[in-house]
């Protein structure tokens, strides 16, 4: 394996991160600061506690999601979507370096710039509630799993997509109305017996509970299946970026 191809890739892409690094790091904390404001001021006055445990407190890993599932799909797209875009792309194909090289400098990088945010929400979040971590090795756990296959599935949308639109069009009407709709800010307990039925066909939900379940040790779903989910979708997504290679689709052409 040709560690520094991998190396160049990642630095590359992380280089790019740090030089926008006030930007890309002030903007989750105003964010999170903002819906604790919204969220856990306004509505968690309301509703003191979920399950036992205070509404502030309670959509702390969903915040920690949201951010983290769109994070890593948008730099991940963006980061190999560009090379595409002006044609660079096709030096890296013709440089002595494989496919699985190229996936992890990228999908790497857009791994590691998630978890960095991930990380700093959850510290931003100490500043406003109290939070236990009951089971702190299955939080980072799911959050790394959670990095990758969503980074991994970023790099399959950077790949699919022809122009800047279609490279926003899959996160903004897809991935964050799956993400609100599912349990990010309520636990699907709190639904009508049919729309609890429904939610479950949200793949969001799954990974939202097992990682609640990191924290508080409640879960909607069982934990199990949270991480057969996680690990089944890194799969299938590890799976299409290895046909896309294999096939050549959109890439050498």
């Amino acid at each position: 394996m040709n560690v520094f191809a991998i190396k160049a890739i990642y630095m590359y892409e992380m280089k790019r991160f740090f030089r926008t690094l006030m930007e890309s790091l002030l903007s989750p904390v105003i964010s999170t600061s903002l819906y604790f404001v919204v969220f856990g001021a306004a509505i968690g006055s309301r509703i003191d506690q979920v399950e036992g445990i205070t509404y502030g407190a309670f959509i702390v890993p969903g915040l920690i999601m949201l951010s983290v599932m769109t994070q890593a799909t948008s730099n991940a797209s963006f980061g190999i979507y560009f090379p595409k875009f002006i044609g660079t792309i096709f030096e890296l194909l013709s440089a002595p370096v494989s496919f699985l090289e190229i996936v992890i400098g990228y999908v790497g990088a857009a791994a590691t710039k998630a978890l960095m945010i991930g990380i700093i929400i959850l510290a931003t979040a100490w500043f406003f509630v109290d939070i236990q971590i009951m089971h702190p090795f299955a939080m980072l756990a799911f959050l790394i799993l959670t990095c990758l296959s969503f980074s991994l599935f970023g790099f399959i949308i950077g790949i699919w997509a022809d122009n800047f639109q279609q490279l926003q069009l899959i996160p903004l009407l897809i991935i964050t109305p799956l993400i609100f709709l599912g349990g990010s800010f309520y636990s699907i307990t709190m639904l009508p017996p049919v729309w609890q039925t429904i939610t479950l066909f949200n793949p969001v939900v799954y990974l939202i509970s097992g990682f609640r379940w990191s924290f508080f040790g409640q879960a909607d779903v069982p934990v199990g299946l949270s991480l057969l989910a996680i690990m089944g979708f890194t799969a299938l997504c590890m799976a299409l970026v290895w046909w896309i290679f294999k096939s050549g689709y959109k890439i050498k052409s």
